[in-house]
């Protein structure tokens, strides 16, 4: 408490202990400045210069009016002030320790700006930092917007958890720092999505040695909680002020450069080219309609035959999806597999092509299987075995009538899932097929980890089957290996009399080609049905196929 003249009336020990007060200067009748004086004089105040908070004091007290404020102590403490005039002259003041307060309020607005896993700018933030930016690249100032989406990090969650997943993401903001300059602006946006803005730079190039570095970085193994992990990333990359000059326009651009080097394989990063924009206006619209055929039944499934040699008797029809389009006719899978596995909607998509299948396998004779092609997604869905279960029991057709084919590329994205997946499977009786059989590097491991039922070979192998050398013997080659682990072998895409010739001499089991039929409506499957020579299937669809 202070008297008008600006001296102290009283003030009590936890006063004098706050501001490490000598015993002389808590006397009455001390003056407010010799008390500020000392505080300046000990370092205890941090911040502006001595008398400029002299002023901002006094102002305070002429002001006669009650005030709140803060002042930063040099140990870091923060005290609120409450000056309070009296009536009739002076003023009382009281002094609050409020640092955890303060600190708390200070820990809840970083979380609400920075993301609480790897403490890095959140999206809320980055977008701040790009608006604030934007004033640069008005300027002509050369900035760079890396979008960085981690690959396969799904796996790894799905495979040790997230905990481990969690470790993986604070490695990688970890590596993104070292990966980048300390210039740069890192922000992870939400799930396994990260962005750097870089700036500025003297040649956009230099965005390509930072992406390069992340690259890199990211597809070395990482080991978390003695869990050996290994992802990857995909970058895309924009430019100010030539790809955008905005935050929007480079984030939408970014994504779109993003979005190819997915496609492109993974682990590579790209730069926004013009057009790219009106790709994925195609991309999105292709998605639109797939959606409405999904809705309208606009689906079909056609048969392809695969016949058992020698003796020419159809053992399978492999079911293939066809669209009719409302508007463009047929269209062929080409078209739209990528778009469909992209969007997830081949899951549903898979499905109905199950039922349907084993719905038109229930019609054939019981010697006759059905075959279906299982997309990568749809293989690592979690209905997948109960979706199998179930069309089988709707069907009412027995597991071994059916026939699921895989890719290679599926035993080595997570071998231990799938073979789980695989033996759940089999124990449905459903037979289990390689697909395209030589495209990919399969070990002989991979081979007796399971036993499937039939390899079918890339159909590219057969491509030179009607001369001499290499390619005659490596279709040769992996019909012996099939052969010799027990396996059944089957070729596919035989068009010609010699790559028949070629199959049939290494002793394959089953072909498939425009030789002996192309795919037919499940119409026209009835009738097939009762032709046996392979001559006779040949010649009389000949006729029916059209």
């Amino acid at each position: 408490m202070s008297d008008t003249e600006n001296r102290l009336i009283v003030c009590n020990r936890q006063y004098a202990e706050l501001y490490e007060l000598p015993e002389t200067l808590t006397r009455p009748g001390t003056l407010l400045w010799d008390i500020l004086a000392h505080r300046e004089r000990v370092g205890m105040v941090s911040g502006a210069d001595p008398e400029a908070r002299f002023k901002t004091i006094s102002a305070v007290i002429d002001a006669g009016r009650p005030q709140k404020r803060n002042i930063k102590m040099h140990n870091g403490r923060v005290i609120a002030i409450m000056h309070q005039p009296m009536k009739g002259g002076g003023w009382i003041s009281t002094h609050e320790d409020v640092t955890e307060q303060h600190r708390s309020e200070e820990h809840i607005r970083h979380l609400a700006r920075h993301d609480a896993l790897t403490d890095l700018p959140n999206r809320v933030l980055f977008r701040e930092e790009m608006a604030r930016i934007e004033s640069r690249i008005s300027r002509r100032e050369t900035v760079a917007l890396l979008l960085v989406d981690l690959d396969h990090f799904k796996a790894v969650n799905d495979k040790y958890g997230h905990a481990v997943g969690d470790g993986v993401l604070v490695t990688v903001a970890r590596r993104l720092r070292e990966a980048s300059r300390e210039t740069d602006i890192l922000a992870r946006l939400g799930g396994d999505e990260f962005a750097v803005l870089v700036g500025p730079l003297d040649d956009p190039k230099h965005a390509a040695l930072i992406a390069d570095r992340i690259v890199r970085s990211l597809g070395r193994p990482m080991t978390v909680d003695d869990c050996r992990a290994t992802i990857g990333a995909s970058v895309g990359i924009a430019v100010a002020p030539n790809d955008g000059t905005d935050t929007e326009q480079l984030l939408k651009n970014a994504d779109l450069a993003l979005y190819r080097a997915k496609n492109e394989g993974r682990g590579v990063y790209h730069f926004f080219e013009r057009g790219m924009d009106d790709a994925m206006q195609h991309r999105r619209a292709v998605e639109a309609s797939l959606k409405s055929a999904i809705a309208n039944g606009d689906f079909r499934l056609v048969y392809q035959p695969q016949l058992g040699l020698p003796h020419n008797r159809i053992r399978c029809l492999e079911a293939l999806l066809r669209w009719n389009h409302p508007e463009r006719g047929l269209v062929s899978p080409a078209d739209f597999m990528t778009v469909a596995e992209e969007s997830g909607l081949i899951v549903e998509i898979g499905e109905w092509v199950l039922r349907e299948a084993c719905r038109a396998a229930r019609r054939w004779p019981a010697d006759i299987r059905v075959a279906v092609n299982l997309s990568p997604l749809q293989f690592r869905s979690r209905d997948l075995v109960e979706s199998v279960r179930c069309a089988l029991a709707e069907a009412e057709l027995p597991g071994s009538r059916l026939e699921l084919e895989i890719t290679e590329a599926l035993l080595f994205a997570d071998a231990e899932a799938t073979l789980a997946t695989l033996h759940r499977l089999q124990a449905l009786g459903v037979r289990i097929v390689i697909d395209d059989f030589g495209s990919e590097q399969t070990s002989l491991r991979h081979l007796r980890s399971f036993p499937f039922d039939k390899l079918k070979v890339d159909r590219a192998l057969l491509q030179g089957a009607e001369g001499e050398g290499d390619p005659m013997a490596v279709v040769g080659a992996m019909i012996g290996l099939g052969r010799s682990l027990g396996i059944a072998t089957a070729a596919e895409s035989i068009e010609t009399e010699a790559q028949l010739e070629c199959v049939r001499k290494y002793g394959c089991e089953e072909v498939q080609g425009f030789l002996f039929s192309p795919p037919l409506p499940a119409s026209a499957i009835d009738a097939l049905l009762g032709t046996i020579d392979a001559g006779e299937v040949h010649n009389d669809l000949a006729q029916r196929a059209g």
